[in-house]
């Protein structure tokens, strides 16, 4: 045991080691964007790297807000966001419920062939889409957003793993006290898949926040653009302001980081216990 354990340090060190080197590695561009967002457009680009500027120009933030209706795309942007992320947690565990504790005749066949569509990428039929949303006159509105994110197959498929870990026991026996299923899914299912519902809230939040495709398709008018469309037309128009254009990407990802940070301590055992059964 001893010999075994002596062996095992200096490969956990070295693990260890390429860990830090990986988050470090992956952490450098975002360093980067922060140290150019405080420079000059002329000192974005300087080698060596300078990476904490000698006078931080914090102007970069202010202005900004007065080239391009920065306010109008984040509002826009968290308004779809908050909403798809509630509705595909919604509909996402109500189904997966229904699909892990519920009994009923083609059950497995209908969750398989419902999560079968996660391997058909969204371009494929993005057209057909397009064409559905505008027959019911949904183009350059937020609610064809709203309508075509509201529900995920991913979402099923994670929540559902998470529930069959859930003992049956524990829904037979609140059957027994009288309890209905939307009663054992309200008080006993919800509680416990925090974790799960953490890590569906992480994934919805990041994906709708930094959607491009999506918002470009549907909406054209400004007042409805996304912060995503806004920096492209931002960079289109000012091609050349390297500093101002980092500003606007590190007041694009605030919102991302501080939804990651608050829920990452139920990330990854969210992640571990979804697989744990099924």
């Amino acid at each position: 045991m001893q010999v075994q354990n002596k062996n095992s340090k200096p490969i956990a060190l070295l693990l260890y080691t390429l860990l830090v080197i990986s988050a470090l590695a992956m952490l450098l561009p975002f360093v980067w964007m922060l140290s150019a967002s405080l420079k000059l457009d002329k000192d974005v680009f300087t080698f060596p790297i300078q990476w904490i500027p000698a006078n931080p120009r914090w102007e970069n933030y202010s202005e900004i807000w007065t080239m391009i209706p920065l306010l109008t795309f984040i509002k826009n942007t968290a308004k779809l966001t908050i909403i798809v992320t509630f509705l595909q947690l919604l509909t996402s565990s109500f189904a997966a419920y229904a699909f892990a504790k519920l009994h009923f005749k083609g059950r497995d066949v209908l969750f398989l062939g419902y999560v079968a569509t996660i391997a058909m990428p969204w371009q494929a039929y993005m057209v057909p889409q397009f064409l559905m949303m505008r027959s019911f006159h949904l183009n350059n509105t937020h609610l064809a957003i709203i309508f075509l994110q509201a529900f995920s197959a991913f979402g099923v498929f994670l929540m559902r793993q998470f529930y069959m870990s859930v003992p049956d026991e524990l829904c037979e026996a609140a059957r027994i006290d009288g309890m209905s299923e939307y009663g054992i899914y309200a008080k006993i299912m919800l509680p416990l898949s925090v974790p799960a519902l953490s890590t569906l809230t992480i994934f919805t939040f990041v994906n709708t926040w930094n959607d491009f495709l999506g918002p470009l398709l549907y909406l054209t008018r400004t007042e409805l653009k996304t912060i995503q469309i806004g920096l492209r037309m931002f960079i289109g128009q000012y091609s050349s302001e390297y500093g101002l254009i980092m500003a606007a990407s590190v007041v694009a990802l605030i919102p991302v980081v501080i939804v990651f940070l608050s829920l990452q301590r139920f990330f990854v055992q969210g992640v571990a216990t979804a697989g744990l059964k099924g």
